[in-house]
């Protein structure tokens, strides 16, 4: 690996680690400030496909990398828990404020 593609993955890796580890903590352009997200809870098993705020569970990394519709362990930032458990979700599912097994992937 030469040094360009080096640094390049470096960049790459910091930031999926900043997206997903709540670094950010500006409050301009709409942008979550730590202290937003510190408000929320995550609400599991209420993503659609690629929708899910961070890491899903075995197979994804971060944000956007859910592969299927309600995947149980992949998670949404709710404002708070009600909005959570209160969920509407086809199917007859539940939403859960901690990993689910099911529509989980293989």
């Amino acid at each position: 690996m030469n040094k360009l593609t080096g640094l390049a993955a470096a960049l790459a890796g910091a930031a999926m680690l900043a997206a997903c580890g709540g670094a950010d903590t500006s409050a301009a352009g709409g942008e979550k400030t730590a202290e937003a997200k510190a408000e929320k809870v995550k609400c599991y098993g209420v993503s659609l496909k690629a929708g899910n705020d961070c890491a899903a569970g075995p197979g994804t990394s971060c944000a956007g990398t859910s592969t299927v519709d309600y995947q149980g362990n992949a998670w949404t930032y709710k404002a708070n828990a009600d909005e959570c458990t209160g969920a509407q979700l086809p199917g007859g599912r539940k939403a859960s404020l901690e990993p689910l097994t099911r529509d989980n992937p293989a």
